[in-house]
């Protein structure tokens, strides 16, 4: 065996150690302890009332953020792509800002402008509405961050088709809806699909900012990974490892569906 080929086993082999360490052990553990006690146990710990509260706000909040961050995503990719105006740059800049802020920052400046003492705290007190500790709350910081990816998957993909064919549509005249509708929408539709979810990904996980907007308050405002917490804490230990393994099945279905349609996503840009 020559050098060169030991050097690249010990590197497979250092890769494959090192995801195992990280991703594969924790994980198996997961569900090794979830199903240790039989399925019957899982099966009453995640159909509580207070587990089946968890998963479906947790399917509300995603399905919301995900769809507003969509349609904008796909309004903010058009502008980046192929608008000119002065502040692009800025533009371009401040997607990316749920990257680099921490989750724990976003809902902390969240409770700050909407909660009871924030700038529009007492406003919105007055007419009524409640956001921060409450459904809106929640929506607003799994919104928050999400927002990039869409606008990161499709702005690539706008640049690499180029707008030829929207120009040789207007010139046939199409309109401006009737030309997305029939040739910017089908050429991107995969990098929408991708983005989409990670999207979806990424609002499901979501712990920091919801856990500081959400008020941790039982059958209302908490999700599934506050579930989680909540009953680690609680000394529920069974609880805690069926609602991660819920979680874990979710992340391996995303999982899935991100393969898939990256590997749409190639073959369309082929």
């Amino acid at each position: 065996m020559t050098v060169d080929r030991r050097w690249r086993i010990g590197l497979r082999v250092l890769g494959l150690g090192y995801l195992a360490a990280l991703l594969l052990i924790p994980v198996s553990v997961i569900f090794y302890r979830t199903f240790e006690h039989g399925v019957t146990s899982v099966l009453d710990s995640i159909t509580t009332p207070q587990a089946v509260s968890a998963f479906w706000l947790t399917i509300e909040v995603s399905v919301i953020a995900v769809v507003l961050n969509t349609v904008f995503g796909v309004v903010c990719a058009l502008a980046l792509a192929r608008g000119r105006f002065r502040g692009k740059w800025l533009l371009d800049a401040l997607i990316d800002l749920p990257f680099a802020v921490s989750p724990i920052v976003i809902g902390l400046s969240l409770v700050l402008v909407y909660g009871t003492n924030g700038w529009f705290g007492s406003a919105l007190t007055n007419a009524g509405i409640q956001v921060i500790f409450s459904f809106p709350g929640i929506v607003l910081a799994t919104i928050f961050v999400s927002l990039p990816f869409v606008v990161r998957e499709v702005t690539p993909v706008l640049r690499e088709i180029g707008d030829d064919q929207e120009q040789a549509a207007a010139t046939l005249g199409a309109s401006g809806w009737q030309t997305f509708w029939r040739i910017t929408l089908p050429a991107i539709r995969w990098g929408i699909a991708y983005g989409v979810v990670l999207s979806t990904a990424r609002a499901i996980g979501e712990f920091g900012a919801v856990s500081v907007v959400s008020g941790h308050i039982s059958g209302e405002t908490i999700t599934l990974t506050l579930l989680v917490e909540q009953r680690f804490q609680n000394y529920d230990l069974s609880g805690a490892y069926a609602a991660s393994a819920l979680l874990a099945v979710i992340a391996l279905a995303t999982l899935l569906a991100m393969t898939t349609f990256n590997r749409r996503k190639e073959e369309s840009e082929a």
